[in-house]
């Protein structure tokens, strides 16, 4: 059925939309910018900041264009003078409860505030008054919130509740008191916080950013005594690239390798060589439980706000998690024992600093289970958009630098590795090797197309060895709910289940380069960093991780048999029943 059609005037343009279609949405149709800054696309559409304000012939006052339907006839101006002067005073009344440290902000020269601030030429703040004063949290290892920057957009709430169904936060207290925190006020690493960083990936401003630790690392660089080595995961080099002002989606593979040497890493290596780790090890363990018909369906486990997720909403499911630590974790295991002991360096020596889109890794890195011989397998996460700053920092000019390649003797991964940083890449990738070791010949087929795709659950029917297996990949925590429940209730048959907490996976995690709202409704990134991932898969030489010769070398020389003791005991891990409040 075919939708009604409006007709209506916006800026003396004739427009023509379907029916139901809000004039923010009508005016980018015929390519007339209106301002937002609480406006998040599908996520935060409530008009609560007034910024998109316009004017509507025949009726007074001012009309929200982000949530203001058009209608037939419908006259509307988005500049006149009564406009521009109204958004004049709203950013004026927001800056002056703004702290006005900019220079040394986290987000300077990408913050919609200090964006529409200069757009509108708001230069003094007429409104001075009285500030709100807010104490930051900085004591979860993966978030701080400085709340000080807070504009009361709510986008990182409706992210939280609406995308990820967490609820950690919200707005307390009332009238000019309000801010946005958590029950009670306590610090997020004393809630129901997943360390997803969405929350982070949707502010518009400074108010909430990754915990930095890239001073650490630059101690441990100009230290002679330490061996630093860094790895970085397969979704970091598709979206390094966009801090430089490179397309979104760009492969800089070659150059952040070269950016890594020139900053002084002893060894630059690959995160995808521990997916391929991963992908041996999970797909022995799927193929062990299949067989033994024992805790199916098996979940994914390469994600540590998922994990940290279930552990704290759903403790009983945890023997359905595979006991597989994430690639990093892996990859830090093998360089603190097989590579050390194949250079000569004593283990202690060694700093794995791992680059991650993710700053749940924060939080992962430093668990207790995350250790060897009292050595933490990963000594420093840093992400995407830090590792952008070290490279600014060290006055680099990233994208005039050659292509260099990963070192050996661990420099070499699959394209089945590749694909682990968007949603069902794991899967996939697991899959490859499953239906090899299940029929124990090196098959053609490669592509399991059933489990790609952006949505946010993808349910699929796959042959391996002459067995239909039923799996499905969830990315986004509102979605592994779901999941979670039907398992739970008993209604679901799965062999095999992904679960990432990022919506579209780890390309969209929070520690990646971040959108304005403006970028995100007219731009599909996940796709773009996804397609350019699936891109590098199918250029490839090797695609299947059980035929890297790295794996083999190492399996044979150290680990032995995959799901073996040492394998076990190495690159395999535990979870815990967590409480939601700590308090």
């Amino acid at each position: 059925m075919e939708k009604e059609m409006i007709n209506l005037t916006i800026d003396n343009q004739k427009i023509t939309a379907p029916k139901g279609t809000t004039i923010l949405e009508a005016a980018k149709q015929a390519g007339i910018d209106i301002p937002t800054l609480c406006f998040l696309k599908e996520i935060n559409e409530v008009g609560d900041c007034r910024m998109c304000i316009v004017e509507v012939e025949g009726r007074r006052g001012f009309a929200t264009s982000c949530i203001q339907t058009i209608e037939e006839g419908m006259v509307v101006h988005t500049h006149t003078p009564n406009v521009l002067e109204a958004r004049h005073v709203i950013l004026d009344l927001i800056i002056s409860n703004h702290a006005k440290d900019c220079l040394t902000c986290t987000r300077s020269g990408n913050c919609e505030l200090q964006t529409l601030a200069t757009k509108f030429n708001v230069l003094n703040v007429e409104f001075p008054g009285e500030m709100t004063k807010h104490r930051i949290d900085d004591l979860s290892p993966s978030i701080v919130r400085d709340f000080n920057k807070c504009i009361l957009c709510r986008r990182c709430v409706a992210a939280c509740k609406n995308v990820q169904e967490i609820g950690a936060i919200d707005c307390i207290n009332r009238g000019f008191e309000s801010c946005i925190s958590t029950t009670y006020d306590h610090s997020l690493n004393d809630v129901n916080c997943t360390f997803c960083g969405q929350c982070i990936e949707a502010c518009p401003t400074g108010a909430l950013h990754e915990k930095e630790t890239i001073d650490d690392v630059w101690v441990k660089l100009k230290d002679p005594d330490t061996y630093v080595v860094v790895q970085t995961a397969p979704a970091v080099r598709v979206a390094l690239g966009e801090e430089f002002g490179m397309n979104i989606g760009t492969n800089v593979t070659g150059k952040m390798v070269t950016a890594l040497k020139r900053l002084g890493f002893d060894k630059v290596f690959d995160t995808n060589t521990g997916a391929d780790f991963t992908i041996m090890e999970e797909a022995n363990e799927f193929i062990k439980r299949f067989k033994q018909n024992d805790n199916l369906p098996m979940i994914t486990s390469c994600s540590p706000g998922w994990v940290k997720y279930i552990e704290m909403n759903y403790p009983e499911l945890l023997p359905h998690l595979s006991t597989c630590k994430s690639p990093h974790q892996m990859f830090g295991a093998l360089i603190k024992t097989y590579f050390a002991k194949k250079e000569g360096i004593d283990p202690k020596k060694i700093y794995m600093v791992s680059v991650m889109p993710c700053i749940a890794k924060k939080f992962e890195r430093q668990r207790t289970e995350m250790q060897n011989d009292g050595l933490y397998d990963v000594d420093n996460v840093i992400t995407t958009r830090e590792l952008s700053r070290m490279i600014k920092q060290a006055n680099i000019e990233f994208e005039k630098l050659e292509d260099s390649q990963f070192d050996n003797p661990m420099g070499e991964a699959t394209g089945a590795a590749a694909i682990f940083g968007t949603t069902g890449g794991v899967m996939e990738a697991a899959l490859r090797t499953a239906q090899d070791i299940l029929t124990g010949e090196q098959l053609e087929k490669i592509d399991f197309e059933q489990v790609r795709g952006g949505e946010g659950i993808k349910r699929a029917t796959v042959e391996i060895a002459g067995k239909d297996l039923k799996v499905v990949a969830a990315s986004g925590l509102a979605n592994a709910r779901k999941i979670l429940d039907e398992i739970k209730e008993g209604k679901a048959d799965y062999q095999f289940v992904e679960i990432m907490a990022c919506p579209g996976g780890c390309v969209m995690g929070g520690g990646q380069p971040i959108k304005s709202s403006k970028i995100r409704s007219e731009i599909d990134v996940r796709k773009l960093r996804a397609d350019a991932l699936y891109s590098i898969d199918e250029k490839s030489t090797i695609r299947k991780s059980n035929e890297n010769p790295v794996l083999k070398k190492i399996y044979d020389e150290f680990l032995g048999e995959p799901g073996g003791s040492l394998a076990h005991k190495l690159l395999h891990t535990k979870y815990q029943k967590r409480e939601k409040y700590n308090i």
